[in-house]
């Protein structure tokens, strides 16, 4: 089994205290030692100079396949966001376009130290781009059905998806089932999605308590979306007090259940995702370019419930940088509660590794630099010119924001090194996408307003 010593200024486990001068031990696809670098192993050495070395990021939620329409809805209602964004994928967009768009998405994280992702896409391109570039993930097939009389129907489409990407699953790249959002699922497809999930062992993801356009719609029956809906001849009636009630009325809360946005959550809400061990992707920029408001991230934490962090599609934030993911989480819960003392940049961190790997059921596998983990590791450089912080955690989340990594590495496997791609060359990723995102502006300027 071939083994290499990584050695660095700082080892940060995040599982336990920072590592000055250390080392990390990976024998094939597993972690086999952590300590300081003069007692390590002499084994195949690579040493990574100025530079943090820690778990690998886990971005708890990403639409890879929509990474091409980045700017392209900026300063939408989330209302016309969505439409918008449901008219460009079925007008402009080919099974081929999202597979070119998934692959950018997947590089663009590993080249930012990610290497286990949430997926939740209408088509399997994110799958196979995840298969295809080495990374981890967990690929949530979505489905959608509004319409109550749609639910056999929804449901047996899925399961066909479903039986053709569990034939394709492998170690590192696990399937899952996401009932999409309250506006696009009935309380019947809510419950039967929930039902078909377990019985097949998947876990779920679902988009909840978003917007104040859902909120809405799952309280007063009113709004936008009920517009729309009534529209295509579908009965509107109030739901449920709060759309996290409306999860747990359909028996969605569970364990295996990753609550996704969370931001018009209640402390009663709180304690439902606490009661049935569901978890949260936390997605603040999206939240907040979105205008949807600021998620209870410390009342989640204090509570005790699953939190990770999330990028969310490039539909609506502009960059799969999770390290300024954590940087944003922090600086709007102290505005959020007035508070300059809450979390700290280590706490941040371990959103972004440990608290992903819990949310999408990876807890213990991923997250962590520990001895018999998987060896999934991102290394990135100390800037010279924002010296200030002693701290390595503080150094990343306050003062070097979008910092790319170094050294990437997935189940031992290294996919970025020296700051590049291991496997296909960047412009090979992004020349495709390129063309496709200048086709889809134009196509973009042709939707109506």
């Amino acid at each position: 089994m071939s083994a290499t010593l990584y050695a660095a200024r700082w080892v940060l486990p995040v599982a336990s205290a920072p590592i000055a001068d250390g080392a990390v031990l990976v024998e094939g696809d597993t972690i086999a030692w952590v300590g300081p670098a003069s007692n390590a192993p002499r084994v195949r050495r690579v040493e990574l100079g100025d530079s943090v070395l820690m778990p690998g990021l886990v971005n708890a939620h990403v639409h890879l396949e929509l990474t091409v329409l980045r700017g392209l809805l900026d300063g939408l209602a989330f209302f016309d966001w969505v439409r918008t964004l449901t008219r460009l994928r079925a007008t402009a967009m080919s099974a081929d376009d999202h597979l070119v768009s998934a692959r950018l998405g997947v590089a663009e994280g590993l080249l930012a130290g990610v290497t286990c992702y949430g997926d939740t896409a209408d088509s399997r391109a994110p799958f196979d781009a995840l298969r295809e570039g080495g990374a981890r993930g967990v690929a949530y097939r979505e489905l959608f059905g509004p319409d109550p009389a749609q639910r056999d129907t929804s449901i047996a489409e899925c399961e066909a998806k479903l039986d053709a990407m569990e034939r394709d699953a492998t170690a590192l790249v696990r399937v899952g089932v996401s009932p999409h959002a309250p506006y696009s699922v009935s309380d019947a497809l809510f419950t039967a999605a929930a039902a078909m999930a377990r019985a097949r062992g998947l876990p779920l993801a679902v988009h909840i308590a978003e917007s104040e356009a859902e909120s809405a719609l799952v309280v007063n029956g009113a709004g936008r979306f009920v517009e729309f809906l009534e529209g295509r001849g579908i009965t509107v009636t109030p739901r449920a007090r709060t759309p996290i009630a409306l999860l747990e009325a359909t028996g969605v809360l569970g364990a295996d259940c990753l609550c996704i946005h969370a931001v018009r959550t209640t402390a009663t809400d709180i304690g439902r995702l606490r009661a049935h061990g569901a978890s949260v992707a936390h997605c603040p920029a999206s939240n907040a370019k979105l205008g949807h408001g600021i998620a209870p991230l410390a009342a989640l934490v204090e509570a005790g419930v699953p939190v990770g962090l999330g990028t969310d599609s490039m539909a609506s934030n502009d960059a799969h940088d999770l390290i300024g993911e954590a940087r944003l989480a922090l600086l709007a819960q102290r505005a959020y509660r007035n508070d300059p003392a809450w979390g700290s940049a280590a706490l941040a961190l371990e959103l972004a590794t440990t608290g992903g790997a819990r949310a999408l059921g990876l807890g213990g596998v991923v997250g962590a630099v520990v001895p018999g983990m998987q060896a999934d590791l991102a290394a990135f450089p100390l800037d010279p010119a924002r010296r200030g912080a002693a701290e390595p955690a503080a150094q990343l989340v306050w003062a070097q924001p979008g910092v790319r990594a170094h050294l990437t590495v997935v189940a031992g496997r290294e996919l970025v090194r020296d700051g590049r791609l291991t496997g296909v060359p960047l412009a090979a990723v992004t020349a495709p996408a390129d063309a496709l995102a200048a086709r889809l502006a134009i196509a973009r300027e042709s939707l109506p307003r």
